[in-house]
């Protein structure tokens, strides 16, 4: 029996079908995801206000995607929909973190298997409990594999050197602000400029909460949880600067010249 032409056995369609996917999805930029303190830290860098790769599924559950932002969202409202529906239908402690991931994989599994194109994509469900011991963060791939994740969770982009990075950074039971500070010195590539504050995206599942866990941080919140995470010598080095500046003499005026803004 000949094989006809332009034949391609169903194991290459698998593997043009991940590389494919992979390819998509460390074209974006990373997403860090870490326990906290308090709860669960989700911080990615994202110039767009509009756009979110972090947000709230239900109550204590929260979601991070890397990958197309099409996609992904489709998957987010999914999850909402099947959260308010079993919430509404049974009780609200029943909407687990890991009855999405099995929605997430399922999902994932199929449209990688029956559909020409995956999906590109990466996202991380995570769900505070009432202790550490009790949070769960669960990383699904595009073929629907899901991993039951422990600390942190890096995906997108450079997703293996910026997990190197952040295990350099992280222990157990870390404040907020060094918890943010870790994720950001592992976002950061060696001698890169760190995003700024207005190009953060930044959310935590806070266990002390009442009701609804999630919370973003931007603004003055976010600020000072930057400022509190400063390195004690970078503080300083800051405040000399400043201090140094200010006992130089006045410099006198050279008219009313308009210097511009970089913007």
């Amino acid at each position: 029996m000949s094989i006809p032409f332009g034949y391609v056995s169903p194991e290459q369609q698998m593997r043009d079908k991940a590389d494919y996917a992979r390819k998509g999805i460390a074209r974006g930029r990373s997403v860090v995801v870490l326990q906290y303190e308090h709860g669960i830290l989700f911080v990615a860098p994202n110039p767009s206000r509009a756009l979110h790769k972090i947000s709230e599924i239900y109550d204590k559950i929260g979601f991070a995607a890397v990958g197309r932002y099409n996609e992904f969202e489709a998957l987010r409202l999914g999850g909402i929909r099947y959260a308010d529906i079993n919430g509404y239908n049974y009780a609200r402690d029943d909407v687990t973190a890991r009855g999405l991931a099995n929605l997430y994989a399922q999902n994932l599994g199929q449209i990688f298997t029956e559909s020409p194109k995956p999906f590109e994509v990466e996202i991380v469900v995570a769900e505070v409990g009432d202790s550490a011991e009790e949070d769960h963060i669960y990383r699904l791939t595009f073929d629907g594999s899901v991993f039951d994740e422990t600390g942190l969770v890096a995906m997108g982009g450079q997703a293996e050197a910026v997990a190197g990075r952040l295990k350099e950074r992280y222990r157990e039971g870390m404040p907020l602000a060094e918890a943010l500070e870790a994720a950001l010195f592992a976002l950061t590539e060696p001698g890169g400029e760190r995003p700024p504050a207005g190009q953060l995206e930044v959310a935590v599942l806070d266990r002390n909460r009442p009701h609804r866990k999630f919370l973003r941080l931007n603004g003055p919140r976010l600020e000072q949880a930057l400022a509190e995470g400063r390195p004690q010598d970078a503080a300083s080095e800051a405040e000399s600067g400043t201090a140094q500046a200010s006992d130089l003499p006045p410099t006198a005026p050279e008219g009313d010249i308009d210097t511009g803004s970089n913007g």
